[in-house]
């Protein structure tokens, strides 16, 4: 551009810029993108390469920590359209949450889907259960339903969730995933036997996202408007279908796309067949239930649907790709503590565990300001007495607001609480602080049932799976895992002794039954060949 020399003696030009002309993060145009400056053509370089400098320091920057869990992630944008009513009766009767209130009523909504275990560049088609997380953006600020694909988990109590986690990550001297170590964590944790019975048999292998369910997988409350509480569990229900895959499908389908489940995801959202699931959720009277042979608050048991009939409450579609991955699907930052009025927490040991957890990693991870990126923030007016703290680039301030004034109670012109209109629940709570575990905890009666329910073939890839991996296990590693499938059923325990038995006069003197020193990831049948193969079948290459 040409402008006026402040020096006045004349014009000069600057860097020519438009719209599309690359500039650096301070707006500077960059005129030479393809050479650092140097002494001569050759070098060396000298220190004041501001531009280089901006330029890779940020690109060494530009990960993020990797998630903890559920690292690898695919996500879409769309929105929740409410019915209106719980079944056949008034939203209003159970929940005062507004997003639930009027038949037709949009909500825009955010979907994490990922898998659990494994790292950011994992295949998706591991063994593992799979995350799926909503953000609802309401007219009352957020809303995250944090849940997975599966409607129960491995624990019930959060004390254990590090120790579950290490065991089924990669071994911390081999950084190889482990079923020895997966199988000594839950052989001696008997309550994740139904898990481990719903992981090992198809359905630990989702064909892809869009065809799986999901699963609030916690107990919460809905509060109505007189301060009334009932317990909740909430699941989703796929249109397209449910579609689980065998091993074998699986290594195929790894063999030629790793991300086959981001790319499904993506391609049909693109060419317009938006994937949609509908809301339902079981109902039950807040309080103990001593009639029942298992504790509602107990993450590792079901609700059968012929006492807590499954109640549809909304639709979700998901109708538009992220534009970029990083700001939208990696920077999302869920929790399960993130709830509307009318919304509310159980008493769930796993939950209260997470509700700490979930915000305190987004804080770690993506830093304390993580509420202010786009693909996080409510969208409608916030304001708070919050400073400062690393990437903070506005000020939750209301208009009008005394800026002098960061606190609260103040009369200088501050910000002032809420008038609260429903009927707050007060439930009564008494009993002795103690460290002990939820009684009612019956491990393998739910996991016979669900065994029970499977279809033939799903029967024979579950004892298959369980036998591949256990047969590597130390004997009193398998005798535990026996056990517990004799206790839940008996042909379930008949079938996984007689495949170990079977499978022990198969294994050569290289990889004895139970004694295996080599690694062995969860669903790989014979690890060690592949490190041999990767030698004997490769080709010869001479230097160059």
């Amino acid at each position: 551009m040409t402008t006026n020399d402040p020096s006045g003696q004349g014009n000069y030009e600057t860097n020519i810029e438009n719209d599309n002309t690359l500039t650096n993060r301070q707006g500077h145009p960059i005129t030479n993108n393809q050479n650092i400056r140097t002494v001569g053509n050759r070098g060396p370089a000298t220190l004041e390469n501001y531009d280089f400098i901006e330029k890779i320091s940020h690109f060494d920057r530009e990960k993020v920590p990797e998630r903890i869990v559920h690292a690898r992630g695919a996500g879409a944008h769309g929105y929740f359209e409410a019915y209106g009513t719980v079944g056949d009766e008034p939203a209003s009767k159970y929940t005062r949450a507004k997003l639930f209130q009027e038949k037709g009523k949009q909500t825009p909504v955010f979907v994490r889907f990922s898998t659990v275990v494994h790292g950011l560049h994992s295949p998706e088609t591991v063994r593992d259960p799979r995350g799926f997380a909503v953000k609802f953006y309401t007219e009352d600020g957020n809303w995250d339903l944090v849940g997975n694909n599966l409607k129960i988990f491995f624990i019930r109590d959060a004390m254990k969730f590090p120790d579950m986690i290490h065991a089924f990550r990669p071994d911390p001297v081999t950084n190889i995933q482990d079923a020895r170590r997966f199988f000594d964590f839950c052989a001696n944790s008997p309550e994740s036997f139904h898990m481990v019975t719903l992981v090992y048999s198809p359905w630990g292998i989702p064909a892809n996202y869009r065809m799986m369910q999901g699963s609030g997988v916690n107990t919460y409350k809905w509060v109505n408007q007189e301060g009334k509480a009932v317990l909740v569990k909430y699941h989703w229900e796929p249109k397209q279908g449910i579609k689980n895959l065998t091993v074998k499908e699986a290594e195929e389908i790894q063999g030629k796309n790793f991300n086959h489940a981001t790319q499904d995801l993506y391609e049909a959202i693109e060419r317009g067949d938006y994937p949609e699931w509908e809301l339902f959720v079981q109902i039950m009277e807040d309080g103990p239930h001593p009639e029942l042979d298992f504790d509602p608050l107990d993450d590792t048991k079901l609700w059968p649907n012929d006492k807590f009939p499954w109640l549809p409450v909304g639709r979700m579609v998901l109708n538009k790709n992220p534009e970029n991955y990083f700001n939208e699907v990696e920077q999302s930052a869920f929790g399960t503590g993130v709830l509307v009025d009318g919304l509310d927490f159980s008493d769930d040991k796993m939950l209260q565990g997470r509700t700490f957890s979930y915000s305190d990693t987004q804080r770690y991870r993506v830093g304390a300001n993580y509420l202010q990126l786009p693909i996080n923030a409510a969208k409608k007016r916030v304001a708070t007495n919050q400073e400062g703290g690393q990437l903070r680039y506005y000020n939750d301030k209301a208009p009008g607001q005394n800026l002098h004034v960061n606190y609260e109670p103040s009369s200088m012109g501050g910000l002032t609480e809420a008038e609260q209109t429903g009927k707050e629940y007060t439930p009564h709570i008494e009993g002795n602080l103690v460290r002990a575990s939820i009684d009612r905890n019956d491990n393998t009666k739910q996991a016979g049932e669900t065994y029970r329910g499977f279809e033939q073939w799903e029967k024979d890839e579950l004892i298959n799976n369980l036998v591949n991996d256990l047969a590597i296990c130390p004997k009193d590693i398998q005798d535990k895992m026996m056990a517990l499938a004799d206790e839940a059923d008996e042909e379930y325990g008949r079938r996984l002794r007689e495949g170990l038995a079977e499978k022990a006069k198969s294994m050569n003197n290289k990889e004895e039954f139970g004694q295996e020193f080599h690694p062995h990831p969860l669903g790989t049948k014979n690890p060690s060949k592949a490190v041999e193969d990767a030698i004997n079948k490769s080709q010869d290459a001479d230097p160059y």
